[in-house]
Parts: structure tokens; sequence; C-alpha cells
């Protein structure tokens, strides 16, 4: 097996492990890789002499998903100022995306791709300050456990 497919094989593994998970913040994480991938595919193939413009269409498109998906998990309610900021942000890359493409550019999403990375860094910081808690909170389960019995 190439080292490509092993390394395929395993983000699917990885991704399929964080969904059945059912870790809000593990998912979102998941969702920001995955647009901060598609959105650099699509810079990557706007090259109009070596970019690939069927790859440049799908790379568009699920960007946008990606972004819809992000902006409709958001609660309002709860969230207050975050949620409103990130709302914004996720807007930024969206415009930035649908500039580009209307006017064969990248700047734009180059721009968007480099705000939403800093974010990225964040989700992923909570993502993993959550599996350290649940890390710890099964041992304290585990020592209850063996304490009473």
């Amino acid at each position: 097996m190439s080292v490509k497919k092993m390394m395929e094989a395993y983000t699917k593994s990885d991704h399929a492990n964080v969904v059945e998970g059912n870790d809000p913040v593990a998912i979102v994480a998941l969702l920001f890789d995955e647009l901060i991938r598609s959105m650099q595919d699509f810079v990557k193939h706007s090259n109009s002499n070596t970019g690939n413009p069927e790859t440049k269409s799908r790379q568009f498109s699920r960007s946008l998903t990606i972004i819809y998906a992000l902006q409709s998990s958001l609660n309002f309610e709860d969230g207050g100022d975050i949620a409103e900021n990130l709302f914004r942000l996720y807007e930024y890359g969206r415009q930035q995306l649908l500039q580009d493409w209307k006017e064969k550019s990248i700047d734009g999403t180059e721009k968007a791709i480099i705000a939403l990375d800093e974010i990225r860094g964040a989700w992923h910081q909570l993502s993993r300050q959550g599996i350290q808690q649940d890390e710890q909170q099964g041992t304290q389960q585990s020592d209850q456990q063996g304490a009473s019995e």
C-alpha cells in the first residue's frame, strides 16, 4: 500500500472517530480543517496554466457548503458575541470566495484562509482540552469504582 493511500485511510478513520464520538468541538475543528484544505485547493487550482477547472469548481462548492454548515451550527442565543463574531468570520470567508470566483482571483481567499486558520487553532486547542477533561473524568470514575469494590 502506498504512503498516500495509508494516509487517506488513516484520515478517513480519524474523521469517522470524531463524528462517532459526537463531540461538537471536535466536529467543528474537523470542519475547519476541511474548509482550509478546500480553500487551499481552490487557490491551487485557480491557476489557469496548472490548475484543474473541475477541481477548482468542486473545491469552491465544497468550501461554501462547509461555511454554510459552520454558520448553521451557531447558537446565537447561548453564544452571544462569540457566535456573532464567528458568523462574521465565516461570512467574510464566503464573500472572499464568491468575489474571487467572479473576478478569477485568489487574493481574498488567501486572506480569508489566514484569518480562518487562526481560529482553527483555537478550535483544536478546545478539542484537546475536552479530550483531556474526558480522560481525567474517566480516570476519576475508575478510581471511584475501584474504591467502592
